[in-house]
């Protein structure tokens, strides 16, 4: 159960920063990019080679494996590496938001619906705990995240210098 994570604050519980984060740190996909490096690799390595079940269809029809190997490999990995690139998406974006939420000297919240929306002033102790926690926790994971990132598109050129060379 999640509890206020400051007294008196008016925005409800579930929409208040520290318990975004908190919930957002422990839910199954997100969890994975807290992960120590080996792990981490692992877990984007088997996000690839689920998504080969989707990708190796579609490439061995374009290019027959036994008549374009090559061509196959290559085709084959650059569609698995969309589910990758499709995951990484989802994992900086919901820590760009928690980030945010964190990071602004204010919260927006609704109170009941989408009608009757707040903001509420964090005070300055609150701030300055969530800011911490952006510092240390949430902007290695977004390098982690962009790093990821810059090595897909290094591996995307990779493969289209080698596939002109065939």
């Amino acid at each position: 159960m999640i509890k206020s994570s400051v007294p008196n604050c008016p925005v409800p519980i579930e929409q208040q920063p520290l318990n975004e984060y908190e919930e957002l740190k422990s839910s199954w996909l997100f969890r994975d990019s807290t992960l120590n490096l080996g792990k981490y690799i692992t877990k984007i390595l088997w996000i690839w080679g689920l998504s080969w079940l989707l990708a190796g269809p579609v490439a061995a029809a374009s290019f027959p494996p036994h008549k374009h190997i090559a061509h196959f490999i290559l085709c084959g990995a650059a569609g698995a590496s969309v589910g990758v690139l499709l995951a990484l998406a989802r994992l900086y974006l919901g820590w760009f938001y928690v980030r945010d939420r964190l990071y602004s000297p204010t919260v927006f919240y609704e109170e009941s619906g989408w009608y009757d929306g707040q903001t509420w002033t964090k005070p300055q102790s609150v701030l300055t705990r969530e800011r911490l926690i952006v510092t240390y926790e949430i902007k290695p994971i977004l390098q982690r995240l962009q790093i990821t990132f810059a090595g897909l598109a290094g591996m995307f050129l990779i493969g289209t210098i080698v596939w002109h060379l065939f």
